[in-house]
């Protein structure tokens, strides 16, 4: 299979993976014990997994939402085979209207 019929290049997958790690970081930040019918457990209002945990998810649904969307840079390859294919129908161009 030819690279260039990817929508996603090298980079996009790890930014979508590096978002994807972060997300589970902040899932993990969320974790702790939890209050039971007999036992109050306050730690179930700390900062950590009130406010730290959902920012650390938020910015990590950003960073993978900013790696579906990035579009992958034009490599050496693509733009040399683009340039060719340009080539190539300027001169279909310049030979139809020398027939005329």
């Amino acid at each position: 299979m030819d690279k260039r019929d990817f929508a996603f290049d090298k980079v996009n997958f790890i930014l979508l993976a590096v978002g994807m790690v972060i997300v589970i970081i902040g899932f993990l930040l969320m974790t702790g014990p939890g209050s039971s019918d007999t036992v109050y457990e306050p730690d179930i209002f700390s900062a950590r997994r009130i406010k730290v945990a959902p920012i650390v998810c938020l910015f990590g649904f950003v960073s993978m939402i900013y790696a579906v969307m990035r579009k992958p840079k034009e490599t050496g390859v693509r733009s040399q085979e683009s340039g060719d294919r340009r080539q190539e129908s300027g001169d279909r161009r310049q030979e139809s209207g020398d027939k005329e």
